[in-house]
């Protein structure tokens, strides 16, 4: 069994996306790994090049700017990475995701047995959203537990929304959900971690593929950092991080360090609510589920 895997990237320098990091960690599980590398005004094209696997295929793509609703243009760019890919099953990772390497057995073992069950389309994997610092992780409903991160490569899976997960086209033109199990496996999210200026500068250019000029004037402050106010609630982080972002974590003080976790949106009562039913019962109400899980 071929094992493929596949990421997007442009101007991971510029809006500090641990690109190096992220595909480091998606190489020893992979036969290949695709990576669509857009135009970028930085050095991206080159940090890809230079990491010098020989696992690891660039195809270089030209964004297209045009497409500002909805974040179309990152699923456009993961279907360019996933059709690229010669693999039975493929790994997604973002630019700014990062799997652990204490989960490689489980990901290969799932990825086994998901291979001889012709019901399992796609696994499941689960998420850390890191806020703020290397210390801190969302809470509640505010973020997504879990996502889909392999795939069975049939041919008929295509990105879905923003890129945030996958469905599949149908023999008959039309878009079905993939059939999921979950695992264990973790997703280690850092894009919520970075220096309040760069953040800043991401937020507004992140936008830029979801709403127009106006909207962004309206609601991204013209400032020169990202206060950290905008999560509900977090708790401290007492595990380990991947080992590949030992290097960037020590680098990230002192701006890490004066992350203050005390500065956070009042949650509102129904997200208290909802909140305490899900810390209790393990239940999330209207959790938005873009699969079958099975």
């Amino acid at each position: 069994m071929i094992i493929s895997g596949f990421s997007f990237v442009r101007n991971a320098i510029t809006y500090d996306f641990p690109l190096e990091e992220s595909l480091r960690s998606l190489l020893p599980l992979c036969d290949e790994v695709m990576v669509a590398v857009g135009r970028s005004e930085d050095e991206t094209l080159q940090v890809v090049r230079e990491l010098g696997d020989g696992d690891l295929r660039i195809i270089e793509t030209e964004w297209d700017d045009a497409l500002r609703e909805g974040g179309r243009v990152y699923a456009q760019q993961t279907d360019v990475a996933l059709a690229g890919c010669t693999g039975d099953w493929c790994i997604y990772l973002q630019a700014d995701e990062v799997l652990h390497e204490d989960d490689y057995d489980i990901i290969r073992s799932e990825i086994r047995e998901a291979d001889a069950n012709p019901k399992v389309e796609s696994l499941l994997f689960r998420y850390l959203h890191f806020y703020g610092s290397y210390d801190y992780v969302g809470v509640g409903r505010q973020w997504y537990r879990r996502e889909i991160r392999a795939v069975r490569n049939t041919g008929r899976v295509i990105s879905w929304g923003d890129a945030q997960g996958f469905r599949q086209r149908m023999p008959d033109g039309s878009i079905a959900q993939l059939r999921a199990r979950q695992t264990e496996a973790r997703v280690f999210h850092y894009g919520w971690v970075k220096s309040p200026d760069v953040q800043q500068q991401k937020q507004r250019a992140a936008h830029r593929y979801w709403h127009d000029d106006e909207w962004i004037r309206e609601n991204i402050p013209e400032k020169d950092w990202f206060d950290y106010s905008s999560a509900y609630q977090l708790r401290p982080y007492k595990g380990t991080h991947p080992a590949v972002m030992r290097n960037r974590i020590e680098a990230s003080h002192p701006w890490a360090d004066r992350f203050d976790p005390t500065r956070l949106r009042p949650r509102s009562f129904r997200v208290k609510l909802t909140d305490w039913i899900e810390e209790h019962t393990g239940w999330r109400i209207g959790e938005y589920r873009n699969f079958v899980e099975v």
